[in-house]
């Protein structure tokens, strides 16, 4: 089977990466308990109902109506979310605000809150401080202390090889880890993220160290706003300092035994001892973009949680259209109507004409760096400074449309 195609042009919104033959509920007002020490193997009675009642309950919530297809049989997983990308309705759940240790799929947050902060020509020198703390075992792309790296190369690191090494030089960078958790943990309150306690910015088991797949699709959806992270998250290999790195996402890259996914564009995935498998995905196939979160397969077999991650694609796709959602995902506190006037008093402040900017959208540029989009080629259209009203749900920006190479 043919390798994926390096490009100089990186280019991703959200794609339809079909990659050659490699085939608005309120949140709820109280706040999320506090962490246990670890995780059960039995959901809580009772969980958040941040996007909806329905999401705060134990077991498996979805409306299968007549020409709904029947959900797969064989799913393992402790927790997982089907949720339309743009909408933000959540098709069909299982245990969705089970708090359990996220693994790497944590660098989504950690990728939304400091992506912004650091133009991607910036260098720097790696002191020997920069990797301190770093857990046992943890994965690593390869930084040695007293080389030079770009801002670039280190995000490369981050994503592709869900480098710990890599995070650890870019939270020194922001002043420090414990700078860097404070800052994730505020943008996670921001997004209502009410499942997620940060202990670490890389994701290692720490006592305490929490998620949900809810506030990872929470992550993802708003870490797909900006360009940088489409393009990182959708990037297939790509020279580094140590040779040429590959995404570990298998649903993106490929395995033995995992095939491409027809119309998948990124996001993370993550593997620890006390999460197991964990895994966020974005796809878009027929014009319909499909989030799907899966933590913690209880079968065995070799790369389950990308296995059942494609079931879920592939009901979610078939369901799209016809499935009653269960629930939704919830704007940023920032997407919100400020407080003030009502609609039928007075006028609206300041803050109050009914518009937000989404969250920001980078320029781009890379060179000798496979992506999905590279595969398929298509036009690329950004809303640059896009502007959504808070009575409608909030969007990703346009999506780049598959178009047949003449």
């Amino acid at each position: 089977m043919p390798a994926p195609k390096k490009t100089g042009r990186r280019s991703l919104l959200v794609t339809s990466a079909t990659l050659l033959s490699l085939s608005a509920t309120a949140p709820a007002a109280l706040a999320a308990p506090s962490p246990p020490a670890s995780p059960t193997a039995t959901p809580p009675a009772g969980m958040s109902t941040v996007g909806g009642v329905r999401l705060g309950q134990p077991g498996t919530q979805v409306d299968l109506a007549p020409g709904v297809p029947v959900l797969p049989k064989d799913l393992t997983a402790r927790s997982w979310i089907v949720t339309d990308a743009e909408s933000g309705e959540v098709l069909a759940a299982h245990n969705a605000h089970w708090r359990l240790p996220p693994a790497s799929t944590l660098k989504m947050l950690f990728a939304d809150t400091l992506l912004p902060r650091f133009p991607k020509e910036e260098r720097h020198k790696v002191a020997p401080a920069d990797l301190a703390g770093m857990g046992d075992g943890s994965s690593v792309v390869g930084i040695k202390e007293g080389h030079t790296y770009s801002v670039h190369d280190l995000w490369l690191g981050v994503f592709l090889r869900s480098g710990n090494d890599a995070v650890h030089v870019l939270s020194a960078m922001n002043q420090g880890v414990a700078q860097t958790v404070k800052d994730m943990q505020d943008h996670a309150d921001e997004l209502q993220a009410r499942d997620t306690h940060v202990v670490s910015p890389d994701g290692y088991d720490e006592p305490g160290q929490l998620s949900s797949a809810y506030d990872l699709t929470l992550f993802a959806r708003s870490g797909l706003q900006k360009k940088d992270f489409r393009d990182y998250c959708s990037t297939v290999s790509a020279k580094f300092e140590s040779g040429e790195i590959r995404n570990t996402n298998r649903l993106l890259s490929g395995d033995s035994d995992v095939p491409v996914y027809q119309g998948i564009a990124g996001v993370k995935n993550g593997n620890t001892t006390n999460a197991g498998a964990t895994f966020t995905g974005v796809a878009e196939r027929g014009g319909r973009v499909l989030l799907v979160t899966v933590m913690h397969p209880e079968k065995p077999e070799h790369n389950e949680v990308y296995k059942e991650t494609a079931k879920l694609f592939d009901w979610g796709f078939q369901a799209a259209g016809k499935v009653s959602p269960v629930g939704e995902l919830v704007p940023p506190k920032s997407a919100l109507p400020s407080p003030g006037p009502s609609a039928s008093g007075g006028k609206a402040g300041k803050e109050g004409s009914g518009t937000r900017t989404v969250a920001g959208a980078t320029a781009s540029s890379g060179s000798g760096v496979g992506t999905a989009a590279a595969i398929t080629g298509g036009a690329l259209v950004l809303l640059a400074g896009a502007a959504f009203l808070v009575n409608r749900r909030w969007p990703l920006p346009d999506l780049m449309r598959r178009r047949s190479r003449p």
